[in-house]
């Protein structure tokens, strides 16, 4: 029986109805720890004997992929595959597949109410009222207001539109040649002088700088919020955090922290700063849909490459680059 090992924390809290389709096809499942990441020496350990691999964000580490002795594909349940290292995938014949746009609307929906919160103080305001204080801070409204989403995939363009809806002036900072209409195109640097609300929907740097670096940072227009629902090193958190003190960053919203980020509690604890535990996928139907995609995947790489022959080298995966943090 050929074996698969699913990794994602939105899939091991138990059954899921994408597996049904994975033990039709005559296929063992191999669960990783429930509803955590799987800590390098667990991946090596539950990775050996199987040839699939349905992964979720957890770091795949050169060393697990040197243990998977059979491992013929990972189907990831999203569209990042930075936590993979994908020239030793190449170089061991492992193929990298993607569930590319499956998260893209529950992604959509959490920037747009981090916008809101944010715009409204309804996180300040909840927390007065429970503590016995009324209070009200003046709000501002999205309609009319500029608006900066960086990087145009299937995330990026579902977040616009929902932008557009409310009435922003949405403009697209996008580095690959593709159409933004109806949207404006502009450079980063325009957009951190004029916008006052900026959203990050693309990966991080192949170098690991941050995208906004501390003299971006220090040129944002005065007042700005910024969302970020992509990865934590696009921000160089300690150019943020004196933003944040300055009050010339208003407010940043961010769905990028880890259960181990523990260097990252002086930013979460800020008041500028709205954080959640990365809620961008973890919808019901954001959940569904992914593990569905990296479940059609993976059967339809074997379908075309049954694990009798010989694996080709090479990592197969679309041209668009990584966008969104997942489950």
């Amino acid at each position: 029986m050929k074996r698969v090992l699913v990794t994602p924390r939105s899939l091991t809290h138990g059954d899921h109805p994408a597996f049904e389709r994975l033990r039709q096809a005559g296929w063992e499942i191999v669960l990783g720890p429930q509803g955590r990441l799987p800590e390098e020496a667990e991946l090596c350990d539950l990775v050996q004997g199987c040839v699939g691999w349905i992964a979720g964000v957890e770091p795949v580490t050169p060393k697990v992929l040197a243990a998977a002795k059979e491992l013929r594909v990972i189907s990831r349940n999203g569209s990042g595959i930075d936590n993979i290292p994908l020239v030793d995938a190449a170089h061991l014949g492992i193929t990298v597949l993607r569930a590319n746009g499956a998260n893209a609307q529950g992604v959509a929906e959490l920037t747009l109410g981090l916008a809101l919160m944010a715009a409204r103080s309804i996180h300040l305001t909840d927390r007065g009222l429970k503590e016995g204080i009324w209070r009200r801070s003046m709000g501002t409204e999205l309609n009319g207001r500029q608006v900066a989403v960086v990087g145009y995939g299937r995330i990026g363009q579902a977040v616009a539109r929902l932008f557009a809806a409310f009435g922003s002036v949405v403009s697209v900072i996008e580095p690959l040649d593709v159409t933004t209409e109806p949207f404006a195109r502009v450079d980063l640097e325009f957009a951190i002088r004029e916008a006052e609300l900026v959203t990050l929907h693309c990966p991080p740097s192949p170098d690991g700088k941050p995208l906004l670096s501390i003299p971006l940072l220090g040129r944002v227009r005065p007042g700005l919020t910024l969302i970020n629902t992509a990865r934590r090193s696009l921000v160089d958190e300690e150019g943020l955090l004196q933003q944040l003190e300055t009050g010339r960053i208003a407010a940043y919203c961010s769905d990028v922290f880890d259960q181990a980020d523990a260097d990252a509690a002086k930013l979460i604890a800020h008041p500028r700063v709205i954080a959640t535990a990365h809620l961008g996928a973890f919808t019901r139907e954001s959940v569904d849909r992914a593990a569905l995609e990296a479940v059609q995947n993976l059967l339809a790489f074997f379908e075309n490459d049954p694990p009798s022959s010989h694996p080709s080298e090479g990592v197969a995966t679309s041209s668009r680059p990584s966008e969104n943090a997942d489950c």
